[in-house]
């Protein structure tokens, strides 16, 4: 019955904290997986995505990979049900795993842009931009210079649009600058 199921829930979700505290971080994370798959039979949408943001947060001290794996699988059930703001925030938590220990760029380049568009669709304009800078920074190293430019462009442009922003919007400019020289002379002259 789903009494059993909810005191599964509880006891697994214990088990996860006492791995936790024991630094057994594989295991813990295993255990809030076990404990998100109960819920999801209960329905249980919002306390199934919490548990794979534990097991996510967990997983990445052990194994990145299952991190990301486990973090997915939560923005799925948030983006199902229409929290598109917590799902941006997990994206750049993908992003982060993809920067520092999976060194993929692209692929955090990729995760970037996915919150820095539920962001925008928030209205959350300022989360965006951050995003998009990343992107840009990137794009940039990888020598995606077009990218990086209309980035740079995009936000500047935003940002003299804000009394508070306008000022940062020169160094955005002048990045935009640097990234059209790296093009070619004929887009430096312009």
């Amino acid at each position: 019955g789903s009494s059993r199921i909810e005191e599964a829930c509880d006891i697994y979700a214990r088990a996860a904290n006492m791995f936790k505290m024991a630094k057994n971080w594989s295991a813990a994370g295993n255990a809030f997986c076990q404990a998100a798959q109960l819920h999801l039979q209960l329905q249980s949408k919002h306390d199934a995505a919490t548990n794979f943001v534990d097991a996510g947060n967990a997983f990445k001290k052990a194994d990145p990979q299952e991190a990301i794996n486990c973090l997915i699988r939560a923005v799925e059930i948030y983006t199902d049900m229409g929290r598109f703001t917590i799902a941006a925030k997990h994206h750049i938590s993908i992003a982060e795993i993809y920067e520092t220990e999976l060194v993929d760029i692209e692929k955090a380049i990729a995760h970037y842009e996915q919150a820095a568009d539920y962001y925008k669709g928030e209205e959350s304009n300022s989360s965006a931009n951050k995003c998009l800078l990343k992107v840009a920074t990137y794009a940039a190293q990888l020598e995606q210079y077009q990218k990086a430019v209309e980035i740079y462009e995009q936000v500047g442009t935003s940002a003299m649009d804000s009394p508070l922003l306008k000022y940062s919007a020169k160094e955005y400019f002048f990045k935009a600058a640097l990234c059209h020289f790296c093009i070619d002379m004929l887009n430096a002259k312009v």
